[in-house]
């Protein structure tokens, strides 16, 4: 479930960064799209020795040295790129993501809300602040950011599923069967096994 949380957000993450900065184009994205993060950090950085506040480049370097596992390196490019533009979701749910990541559920929370608040914010915040409150064991409030998540996006099929699960550790198994009936028919990976399992 770990993997496939990573690629969904690293799929959404990248795709949404690529399509909102069309006209921007570096040889680090070519290397990024390639799996060759560090080639790609290394080639942001040139970047930004011409144009050290260019958020993308910051988001972008960010992510290659996230992918690498460099998360305090990420957390500073994310940082600085949230210092230019503070009401950048992408950028906030990638502190988000890293703070999860590092096991800081406090910090992923915090960023994962203000992404939430921010107006045509994405499903994926509220999903993020949802995983966060469970995490930190809040689960009538993760309950509700996972439903947020999905009135976004009627096709989440991660949030029905990590909502499901939440509903088995409250005992409202027949509800979660719900949840899980919904991750099976949108294909979400586990979402069969978790039926089977819990909703016999």
């Amino acid at each position: 479930m770990k993997t496939s949380t990573r690629a969904i957000l690293a799929l959404f993450i990248s795709a949404a960064l690529w399509s909102c900065s069309e006209n921007k184009t570096s040889s680090g994205d070519a290397y990024f799209n390639k799996g060759e993060y560090e080639k790609a950090a290394l080639e942001y950085s040139e970047d930004l020795k011409f144009k050290p506040n260019d958020v993308r480049m910051l988001y972008n370097r960010g992510r290659a040295n996230e992918e690498q596992g460099n998360y305090e390196e990420a957390k500073a490019d994310f940082e600085k790129a949230l210092e230019v533009e503070p009401n950048n979701f992408q950028v906030l749910l990638s502190l988000a993501n890293v703070h999860y990541n590092e096991k800081n559920y406090t910090n992923a929370l915090l960023y994962a809300d203000q992404a939430a608040e921010i107006s045509g914010a994405p499903a994926m915040a509220s999903f993020m602040k949802g995983r966060a409150l469970h995490q930190l064991g809040k689960p009538d409030e993760a309950l509700k950011a996972y439903g947020n998540a999905i009135a976004v996006d009627k096709e989440f099929g991660q949030a029905y599923y990590n909502r499901g699960l939440l509903k088995v550790a409250m005992k409202k198994i027949g509800s979660s069967c719900e949840d899980f009936q919904l991750a099976k028919a949108l294909e979400y990976p586990g979402a069969e096994e978790a039926f089977a399992k819990y909703c016999k």
